[in-house]
């Protein structure tokens, strides 16, 4: 860990340039990393291996989990457990999330 404290602006500035799906990672801890994900245009996701929690920072669009589809503003939690499809749509151009993957592959 290079630090146990990061702020929203620190993480964005950190975040690539020139990609899709841009995202990092600046505190791991064991299984757990926190970071921002801010994609551009279209989210690309596939399922993940673990649990993983997002806090919308800023932005409206759309949150799709398997075969439901709700809107989502800044404030909102939204909860995937591991392996779930998911992925972000018709999201406004400052989208930007917290994200949390915690636990072993395979979820709780």
């Amino acid at each position: 860990m290079t630090d146990w404290m990061f702020s929203f602006e620190s993480a964005l500035a950190a975040l690539p340039e020139g990609t899709e799906a841009r995202f990092t990672y600046p505190l791991r801890h064991g299984s757990m990393r926190i970071g921002i994900y801010a994609p551009h245009g279209h989210d690309p996701q596939a399922p993940h291996e673990q649990d993983e929690l997002y806090i919308i920072a800023s932005g409206t669009g759309f949150f799709v989990k398997k075969d439901e589809r709700r809107p989502f503003k800044p404030g909102d939690a939204i909860f995937v457990e591991a392996h779930a499809r998911h992925r972000f749509e018709d999201f406004s151009d400052d989208f930007a999330t917290w994200v949390i993957f915690w636990g072993p592959k395979g979820g709780e």
